[in-house]
């Protein structure tokens, strides 16, 4: 520990004793300062990549938080337009938010104009913080069920759980709620760039929303889709996220599809139809010939269209009977 560590340890302790026996507002107050003066440490740099002729990323090679990733798992992209970049998907925490905009400083030297969130779980939002201090006033759009549920429960929750996952390393960031809500349709204009906005219904969670680049044929779809990794499906609908697939074919005119975790390519739907579809389809079997959970596990495991991405799927063997349990489940009330 180095001296100026020291000293605050030895000023924080101090101050704990004297608000030992103080009442409830002084020890909330104190509550409040120790969460500004306690952080975790800075997530290193990755790098900024081009994916197309408006549209830069900053990958994130993990697909779950750990101590060792600091909280690194989502995709951090942003949209180059005349009026300055827009940033979709902030990150899991405001270091990751401070790398982010490092790294947009250094390559684009222009000024961050807006945020949109795709949805509601903290490794695509967390990063608000660190923008929206170094943008004040800055709009962040949502759907309206995603502000609810991050000024809501969620919000503290996946604040919570993120600094669980990484031993605390994400320590020192505020929740930073959408402002803006956003819906089905609707185009937001940045000059030379116009993003519109899709809306499916219920797919990853029931208010998931799909970022256009209309001038860029790119799509951002965030947690509708993943890269060799099977998406959080707990407050999902796999039906409700093929039927997005087929209404962001029609509809988006894109030949990219961003996703929150992984790369970017014209495949991204296709390759998470086909393992969904090799997930439900078993069960909706299962379910139609009497069969049990463990039953229909076995049809799914067994499927060509599952066990062809089993090995390089990322968190396929801790989490696909999970995921099979949720899509019998499923398939199982859309029989009655």
């Amino acid at each position: 520990m180095n001296r100026r560590r020291f000293l605050r340890s030895v000023s924080a302790l101090t101050a704990l004793t004297a608000v030992e026996f103080a009442p409830w507002q002084t020890m909330s107050a104190f509550a409040r300062e120790v969460e500004d003066f306690v952080r975790g440490p800075a997530v290193k740099d990755h790098p900024l990549r081009r994916i197309s002729p408006h549209v830069w990323m900053i990958h994130s090679p993990d697909g779950f938080p750990t101590p060792e990733n600091q909280g690194m798992m989502c995709n951090v992209t942003f949209v180059d337009t005349a009026k300055g970049l827009v940033v979709v998907d902030s990150g899991a925490s405001v270091q990751i938010g401070e790398m982010a905009i490092r790294q947009i400083r250094k390559t684009l030297n222009k000024p961050v104009v807006a945020i949109i969130n795709s949805h509601y779980h903290g490794d695509h939002w967390l990063g608000n913080d660190a923008f929206a201090a170094a943008y004040p006033g800055i709009p962040i759009y949502a759907h309206a069920g995603t502000i609810r549920e991050i000024s809501g429960m969620q919000g503290n929750l996946w604040r919570t759980l993120m600094e669980q996952w990484t031993n605390q390393a994400t320590v020192g960031t505020r929740v930073v709620p959408p402002n803006t809500a956003v819906d089905h349709g609707q185009e937001l204009k940045f000059g030379d760039v116009t993003l519109r906005i899709h809306h499916y219904g219920k797919a990853h969670t029931p208010s998931d929303i799909c970022v256009e680049v209309v001038e860029d044929r790119l799509t951002c779809v965030g947690d509708v889709a993943m890269d060799r990794r099977i998406a959080n499906m707990d407050e999902g609908s796999y039906v409700g996220t093929l039927a997005a697939y087929a209404a962001l074919e029609k509809n988006a005119g894109s030949t990219i599809w961003l996703p929150g975790h992984g790369l970017p390519s014209g495949q991204v739907l296709q390759w998470n139809r086909e393992l969904f579809e090799g997930i439900y389809q078993p069960c909706e079997k299962a379910i139609k010939d009497g069969l049990s959970m463990e039953e229909a596990k076995a049809l799914v495991l067994k499927d060509p269209r599952v066990a062809s991405r089993a090995k390089d799927t990322k968190g396929f063997d801790s989490n696909i009977g999970k995921y099979v349990s949720l899509a019998y489940l499923e398939a199982e009330a859309a029989a009655f």
